[in-house]
């Protein structure tokens, strides 16, 4: 009997902590096997002590240099990891980045002199957004998971969207009501566009979607969450929102069914929430969920993504409110809802105080938190009474699409969070954190953001700048210096955009300025770049480290697109006047300029198109799997949707491959037809030229041609011939004379 007590206890223990997942009793096997991954023989050398939180429950570490080892103390695991990031960046000049790590670590560890002590000002940190699991992530396998949650740890981290394998989950739902396999091949879309069928935007675009994704997405889910949360973390996971499968209205024919329709695509069906089903349904969703996955109780669940309710009446809005959180309250009465901030944003016109209220005020302030998501740039905060005294979280959002392409505002970003915090007008912010829609480009001003977490201030982006360069570089260089503060005065302060300027080399050919998706608008002059690359060029006397290296072909690459813009803008004057040969000039040297482009990005693997492509094949099975998936991925970053689609170009990619066999072969059609135009006096007919195009796009979508994954060429050496032919161009076209 007493056994059998004991056993009892020790299990409600068990489940205490599976619940909680804020672990009272940090996972020290769990640190001790993070230590192994990231610092590998020199992990020997560190010591891993847990301490209690700072007085006001807020996260801490210390760090110090106690009987010849490194004295990693944290109050969890993630305060360990980011003891352990800061020894690696502030004492041994290191820097671990998606492009570009410099882990050269010494056989002798430097020692800390004096004892360090941080303590985040920021309850939470938050991380991801729903189109990075699409834009960046969709054929991350384990590794490259591991790593990732490696970095959110070193960073401090600890509140992870987390929305993998949720198909899975939703087949077994919908199965319990009745629906058969058949029914939801239209419903799951292929594995690129699985956020938007989730947020209900979507069905079935990209699929059908193979069994064989589900299962090993759920596999994949459970490693992702159990990582997670043995560094302390509260992963986020999916609430029920209406989205129902197409079949609904045949099978429930009485059920309250409203369509809503979201760019060019076909109309989804969703559930009223006045419906008895509503709670039901999200009653189920939560509990096979929970059963699968377990729970920290937190929830996403965001109504109305880019789209625009039926009525603007605050009663029934509050009532969507109330229903979205009891679906999830019935199964985990701990239930927080998560809810994004964008549809404030997105629909403005309509998310009128009055609006927003009734939808924010249904639920008690202690059961939301609401992401802010464009902090740095739009901030909702500030014309929402500071979301009317519900908790919420300032965030850098930043990219779009995975676009290629240097920008920032490191001022906002360095100081922009902490001075809200100390704002009156900020009411409960709780948080601070990053909602890309893709990540893997522009690490300086993802690490500058990440660096917020455990400063106690603003931070001085110039002099942070040094302290990066040294470490990310691996050594001070007054050349790279130089680079990276005219970096800092041009690329990163980039103005208010909506997201960074991509180069009109991948929008559909035109002779205008820009596309419907493509925004090549900087807010900096093309030839004040060009000294940060020459800088950079000097300093590649000296540098070598994998960042550096990236940061040179990056840098390169933004300096001759932007010649490129300048060229398009060119030959469009010329055929404004109808002069040929200047015409036929200025092209000539356009495609030249993308076809270097291409050579020079295939020096670095961050930039090849086969990398994706082949990990897109490597993730199916069979030959259909691996066709499905190959044509999932080349879709989305060119169409984005069917040939119609009015979403092209918006995942464009400055990616080796993808401009010589889709962006280069499209501009020379272009060339060829305006050509022709130009002979026989006709003005240039844009909507003809697309409309032919079309067709030679969803072509290319549906092919499968290989392209090489693993670089190729010296990085360095390309960039400086590269300097050799264009410097003079430069000087000529751009004006500027010669240092």
């Amino acid at each position: 009997m007493r056994k059998s007590l004991r056993n009892i206890t020790f299990s409600l223990l068990a489940l205490f902590t599976f619940s909680a997942h804020a672990t009272a009793v940090p996972d020290r096997d769990a640190a001790n096997a993070f230590l192994r991954r990231i610092v590998k023989e020199h992990a020997a050398h560190f010591e891993i002590n847990y301490i209690p939180a700072a007085a006001d429950g807020k996260d801490i570490f210390e760090l110090e240099s106690k009987n010849d080892k490194i004295v990693l103390s944290g109050n969890n695991n993630i305060s360990i990891a980011s003891a352990l990031n800061y020894y690696l960046r502030n004492y041994a000049g290191c820097l671990i980045s998606w492009n570009g790590t410099n882990l050269d670590l010494p056989s002798k560890l430097p020692p800390v002199n004096e004892k360090v002590s941080k303590t985040t000002p920021y309850k939470y940190r938050y991380y991801l957004n729903y189109c990075t699991f699409n834009y960046s992530m969709s054929w991350w396998d384990w590794e490259r998971w591991q790593w990732e949650i490696d970095f959110m740890a070193l960073n401090g981290i600890n509140m992870p969207l987390a929305i993998t394998g949720q198909n899975a989950v939703w087949s077994r739902v919908y199965k319990s009501l009745g629906f058969t396999d058949k029914d939801l091949e239209s419903f799951f879309t292929g594995p690129a566009y699985f956020n938007w069928f989730y947020m209900g935007n979507i069905d079935g675009w990209g699929g059908p979607l193979p069994q064989s994704q589900m299962q090993a997405h759920e596999v994949l889910q459970k490693k992702i969450l159990e990582r997670e949360r043995s560094f302390g973390m509260t992963p986020i996971l999916p609430a029920f929102t209406g989205h129902v499968p197409p079949a609904f209205k045949d099978r429930f024919p009485k059920a309250k069914l409203k369509k809503t329709n979201w760019t060019t695509f076909p109309s989804v069906y969703i559930l009223d929430p006045d419906d008895d089903l509503f709670t039901v349904i999200g009653k189920k969703f939560i509990e096979e969920e929970v059963k699968t996955f377990g729970t920290d109780h937190l929830y996403t669940a965001d109504t109305f993504n880019e789209n625009t309710p039926p009525t603007s009446d605050s009663l029934y809005l509050s009532n969507v409110s109330k229903k979205v959180y009891q679906s999830m309250a019935l199964a985990d009465p701990k239930a927080t809802w998560i809810m994004q901030g964008w549809l404030f944003y997105h629909g403005a016109k309509f998310w009128k105080p009055a609006q927003i209220k009734a939808l924010l005020n249904a639920i008690p302030n202690d059961k939301m938190i609401v992401l802010d998501l464009w902090s740095e740039n739009y901030p909702v905060w500030q014309r929402t009474d500071a979301y009317y005294g519900k908790p919420w979280i300032w965030n850098m959002l930043h990219n779009f699409g995975g676009n290629i392409s240097l920008y920032g505002r490191m001022d906002e970003v360095a100081s922009g969070a902490f001075k809200a915090k100390q704002s009156a007008a900020a009411g409960k912010m709780v948080g601070i954190g990053l909602t890309p829609e893709a990540i893997e480009q522009n690490p300086a001003i993802y690490q500058l953001m990440l660096d917020n977490i455990w400063a106690s201030g603003p931070i001085n982006v110039s002099a942070w700048l040094r302290d990066y360069v040294k470490q990310r570089y691996g050594a001070q260089n007054s050349h790279a210096d130089e680079a990276w503060e005219i970096l800092y005065r041009t690329v990163y302060t980039g103005g208010i955009l909506p997201g960074g300027p991509e180069s009109i080399i991948t929008g559909r050919p035109t002779l205008a300025a820009n596309t419907r998706g493509t925004r090549p608008k900087k807010n900096y002059k093309p030839e004040d770049l060009i000294p940060a690359w020459e800088a950079l060029i000097k300093a590649s006397q000296e540098l070598n480290t994998e960042g550096f290296k990236y940061d040179i072909v990056d840098v390169t690459r933004q300096v001759l697109v932007n010649y490129a813009d300048t060229l398009q803008r060119k030959f469009a004057k010329a055929y404004e006047r109808k002069d040929s040969k200047e015409f036929n000039r200025h092209t000539k040297a356009f495609l030249m300029v993308m076809d270097d482009v291409d050579r020079l990005l295939m020096t670095r693997k961050d930039f090849l198109l086969g990398k994706w492509l082949n990990d897109a094949k490597r993730t199916g099975n069979t030959p259909g799997e691996k066709a499905l998936y190959e044509r999932n991925a080349r879709n989305l970053i060119t169409l984005w949707g069917d040939r119609n689609s009015s979403l092209n170009e918006y995942s464009c990619r400055q990616w080796s491959g993808l401009i010589s066999s889709f962006y280069k072969p499209r501009w020379e059609q272009f060339f060829s037809f305006a050509n022709q135009q130009l002979k026989s006096g006709a003005k240039l007919d844009q909507k003809a030229f697309e409309e032919r195009m079309k067709d030679w796009e969803w072509k290319w979508v549906n092919m499968n041609d290989v392209f090489p994954e693993q670089p190729s060429g010296n990085e360095i050496k390309t960039v400086q011939g590269l300097h050799t032919k264009y410097i003079g161009q430069f000087r000529e076209v751009y004006d500027t004379k010669k240092p």
